[in-house]
């Protein structure tokens, strides 16, 4: 009885910090993308000052070709990404 306890304990131990660390991945990848997104636009020569939020764009994304919104504070941006490319970005609205 006292092991069938101490099994069950151990297992709830160590399912619980998973479990909590399944929930907030999905905030930290969000944050993640758009860091990654602004940094790619930064380094091909466009302003990102901070960004806001990026949205994937189904209509347009293709299997190996994602396409993104990227909204920045001076500006929203569509960013089509091709693996082992340069991403093709469009600037869509400038904010002044």
């Amino acid at each position: 009885m006292r092991k069938t306890v101490m099994m069950r304990f151990t297992g709830l131990a160590f399912a619980v910090p998973f479990v909590v660390g399944l929930a907030g991945s999905a905030a930290r990848t969000e944050e993640t993308l758009q860091g990654m997104l602004a940094t790619q636009l930064r380094a091909q020569g466009y302003p990102c000052d901070k960004p806001l939020k990026a949205e994937r764009d189904d209509k347009l994304s293709k299997p190996d070709n994602e396409a993104w919104t990227l909204t920045c504070s001076n500006a929203t941006y569509r960013v089509s990404r091709v693996p082992d490319l340069a991403a093709k970005v469009e600037k869509i609205y400038e904010s002044k």
